[in-house]
């Protein structure tokens, strides 16, 4: 027969001191108040210690100690990276040397390419599905579709291609263009397209074999510069949930197998969610072997114009 159950003794309970207890917490990762009167740069010095005010910290530190080690930051994007107004950020962070490789997918591209021809770009999708006239605008899939051809025909990748037809064109707006300040910048831009995924495949202009053949040299482009970001360099993926991940693991895959270690560095995935891909393709098993994995969760639109402030505002301390 079970006994009748019993408070527990407390006067029983063994204590010890709290100066023998480790803790995780202490004053010296408090935050200070930010004087809004002083540079920006104070700002990070008054954030906490701890959790993701540490990861934005160190992922800004990681990006000034590559840029002054001549380690590369290769940046991969997502489409909403410039819905959400971020192109002359990037163009700047280009131009200043802190990005020296930018990866984008299909979707990138088209808007990129139309807020440089039109000054304006994203359409309402549903009102156009239900109509059937949604991605059918005709004179940014000849254009982009033109241009792909003609600089895949001479030996060009997707990235390569489209930068040098932006240029060509004088397109209006070109000073928010990505790609073709990358291509007047000479920094690296490769372009990976799965077929089917963008609006200028549904035209009869499209050119699957073209197409394809820019994306694979582009491919190959990035997986010959990822060596670079070996011991001290630094991978960023903003806003790709599944197509530039899944490149990544497969051009880092090529760089290993080609003789290039690639560890080391700092993978960090920001993202308005944090998805299963980014963190599993590009932040957790790269750097299994070595490396410092982040990530962040916020909106674009604010956290990348932090991350810029933060690298800068450790560069200027450097100088």
């Amino acid at each position: 027969m079970i006994d009748p159950p019993k408070r527990a003794d407390l006067s029983q309970v063994k204590t010890y001191s709290v100066q023998n207890r480790p803790t995780k917490v202490d004053l010296t990762l408090m935050a200070r108040v930010p004087n809004v009167h002083l540079p920006l740069a104070d700002f990070f010095d008054s954030l906490p210690n701890v959790l993701k005010a540490y990861e934005l910290r160190y992922a800004g530190h990681a990006i000034a100690q590559a840029y002054n080690n001549h380690r590369s930051v290769v940046m991969m994007m997502g489409a909403h990276v410039i819905k959400c107004g971020l192109s002359p950020l990037v163009v700047r962070m280009m131009e200043e040397g802190l990005i020296s490789c930018v990866c984008m997918n299909g979707a990138g591209t088209i808007h990129d390419f139309e807020l440089a021809s039109y000054g304006h770009t994203s359409e309402d999708v549903e009102a156009g599905l239900e109509t059937g006239m949604f991605g059918m605008v005709q004179e940014t899939a000849e254009n982009m579709n033109r241009i792909i051809r003609e600089g895949v025909k001479v030996g060009c990748g997707l990235g390569e291609a489209l930068g040098r037809g932006l240029r060509h064109m004088q397109a209006p707006y070109e000073r928010f263009s990505i790609v073709a300040n990358a291509h007047r910048l000479g920094v690296p831009l490769t372009v990976h397209v799965a077929i089917g995924t963008d609006t200028i495949h549904q035209q009869v202009s499209f050119e699957p074999d073209l197409c394809a053949k820019g994306s694979h040299r582009d491919f190959r482009l990035l997986a010959g510069i990822l060596p670079n970001i070996a011991d001290g360099g630094v991978i960023l993926n903003v806003g790709s949930a599944v197509i530039l991940p899944e490149v990544f693991l497969k051009a880092l895959t090529v760089a290993r197998n080609l003789g290039s270690s690639v560890r080391n560095f700092t993978a960090i995935n920001m993202d308005m969610i944090q998805h299963y891909r980014p963190n599993t393709n590009v932040v957790n098993r790269p750097t299994k072997t070595g490396g410092q994995p982040i990530s962040l969760t916020g909106h674009h639109e604010i956290m990348l114009p932090l991350l810029y402030a933060c690298a800068k505002s450790y560069l200027r301390e450097t100088r």
